[in-house]
C-alpha cells in the first residue's frame, strides 16, 4: 500500500484534490468525516462533548448542533483542546481500521489520508506516509472562500485560519506543494501530474523493494 497524507488550511481546496485523486483510483479516507462518525447520536463522543459542553450543542432531534459548538471551539482554545481530547482517540482508532482494511483489500492500494491536522498525526505515531501533500492557498483567497461559499464573517473566518497551524508550519512537512490560489483547472493540472508521478513511483518501488518501501520525504536528497 502506497498512502498520501493530504493535508491544507481550511478552504485551501483540500476536497478538490481528493476528489481528483479519488476518480484516478485512489481510495480515499477523510478524516473529517471519521471525525463526524465518532460523535454521532448514541456514540459515547456524542455523550462526552454534551456534558462537557452542554445539551444547548444538541439539536432537537440529538445530533450535534456544529455551529453552536464552532463558535465556542474556534474562540477559545482551551475548549478546542477538550474538544480534540475528547474527539481525537476515537478518530485515530477509526483511522487505524480504515487504513488496515484498505490494505487487506489491496496491499497495493493508493490511499489518500486527507487530514487536517497532519503533524499531529505523524507526531502520535498513528501511521507512516510515503508521500505528504500540502494544498496551499494564501489567507486572503481562504478568507474570501469562507465569506462567499460558507456564509461566515470575515472575522468568523480569520478566526478559524487562526485556529489552526500556521501555513509555515504545514509547508515545512511537504515533499509536494499543490497551488490552489489560481484557477480550478490549473489545481486539477498540478493534480493529475501529481498522480502519474506517485503511479510510476509506486510500479518503481514495488518492483525495486518487493512491496517494502522509503517514504518520498525520505528519499528526495
Amino acid at each position: 500500500m502506497y498512502l498520501i497524507g493530504l493535508t491544507g488550511g481550511i478552504a485551501s481546496g483540500k476536497s478538490t484534490v481528493a476528489k481528483r485523486l479519488a476518480s484516478w483510483g485512489a481510495v480515499g479516507i477523510d478524516a473529517d468525516q471519521l471525525a463526524r462518525e465518532v460523535v454521532e447520536p448514541g456514540t459515547p463522543g456524542l455523550a462526552a462533548i454534551a456534558a462537557e459542553f452542554g445539551d444547548t450543542i444538541l439539536l432537537a432531534d440529538g445530533t450535534l448542533n456544529r455551529p453552536a459548538l464552532g463558535a465556542i471551539i474556534f474562540s477559545d482554545a482551551s475548549r478546542r483542546e477538550r474538544l480534540n481530547a475528547i474527539t481525537h482517540p476515537a478518530v485515530r482508532r477509526l483511522t487505524r481500521d480504515r487504513v488496515a482494511a484498505a490494505s487487506a483489500v489491496d496491499p497495493h492500494a493508493i490511499v489518500v489520508y486527507d487530514v487536517p491536522l497532519l503533524a499531529e498525526a505523524i507526531a502520535g505515531g498513528l501511521v507512516t506516509f510515503d508521500l505528504i501533500v500540502v494544498v496551499h492557498a494564501d489567507a486572503v483567497t481562504r478568507i474570501k472562500r469562507m465569506v462567499d461559499l460558507r456564509g461566515l464573517t470575515r472575522e468568523e473566518a480569520a478566526h478559524r485560519i487562526s485556529a489552526q497551524a500556521s501555513d509555515a508550519d504545514r509547508l515545512a512537512l511537504a515533499d509536494v506543494v499543490i497551488d490552489n490560489n489560481g484557477t480550478v483547472e490549473a489545481t486539477l493540472a498540478q493534480v493529475d501530474a501529481l498522480w502519474t508521478r506517485v503511479r510510476a513511483d509506486e510500479a518503481r518501488t514495488v518492483a525495486e523493494s518487493d512491496g517494502t518501501r522509503t517514504p518520498w520525504s525520505a528519499r528526495r536528497g
